[in-house]
């Protein structure tokens, strides 16, 4: 077993013993996949890299999924190659996994075979204003990437079955709110670009770290977002969705 898979599991084992005793991030992702469901269209629905399966608490319907199986998983697969039939898909859900994929550009023609005309990919990542930025520095261990090339495609020699362990965290807020690389959108509309204040979920500690308020307090937290969200979003916004839709 490679060491990026033995830390894969690992990771997810640790994740479902803290969303099993953490009611915080429970009522914090509630929201997001709330936001999540009122956008989809009817049809069949797909999460890649879906880790403990969480969603289908939220939205029952939808398959699961991730690269290697665990628990909670309906099926083994990879943003990279698709094991779906040509446009057999209506909604495919990228929660915190967009700024794990190295070379979006072949995703991207994944879920384009995939998807039903019409259909859609809601991605769901970090967004980078100027102070949620310096909280996921310094307290997240995967690097933003602001600095770093975006490469849309591999080179023509590399097995992507095999591809390293990738993270960019800023890679979303890069080139869907910033509109690098917009051009290998070809084919896509997007629908929806929005960024917010989520001071919430970066205070609430996820999955792994201690929350930095009770969860008593999080209506009000949420009230403070969003004031932050209308008086600017490019300095407080912190999370951040974008619907793109097959043309």
């Amino acid at each position: 077993m490679s060491v990026d898979k033995i830390q894969h599991l690992l990771e997810i084992q640790e994740n479902r013993e803290h969303w099993q005793r953490k009611p915080l991030p429970r009522a914090i992702y509630r929201r997001f996949y709330g936001m999540i469901q009122s956008r989809l269209q009817p049809g069949l629905t797909l999460e890649l890299g879906s880790g403990i399966g969480q969603i289908k608490e939220f939205i029952p319907d939808c398959i699961t999924s991730d690269l290697f199986p665990n628990p909670g998983i309906d099926r083994v697969e990879s943003a990279y190659s698709l094991s779906f039939e040509d446009q057999s898909l209506r909604n495919i859900i990228l929660f915190d996994v967009w700024h794990h994929l190295e070379y979006p550009g072949v995703a991207l023609r994944e879920c384009r075979r995939v998807l039903e005309p019409g259909g859609q990919i809601l991605i769901f990542d970090p967004a980078m204003g100027l102070l949620p930025r310096v909280v996921y520095r310094l307290f997240h261990h995967e690097p933003l990437g602001f600095g770093e090339d975006i490469h849309w495609n591999p080179p023509n020699t590399m097995d992507l079955g095999n591809a390293p362990y990738f993270a960019s965290q800023a890679r979303a807020w890069r080139i869907f709110y910033r509109g690098e690389g917009t051009s290998h959108l070809d084919g896509w509309r997007v629908r929806e670009c929005v960024a917010w204040s989520d001071f919430a979920y970066l205070a609430s500690g996820g999955f792994s770290k201690p929350a930095m308020y009770p969860a008593i307090c999080l209506p009000w937290i949420e009230t403070l977002d969003r004031l932050f969200t209308r008086i600017h979003p490019s300095t407080f916004a912190g999370r951040m969705l974008v619907v793109l839709e097959k043309q």
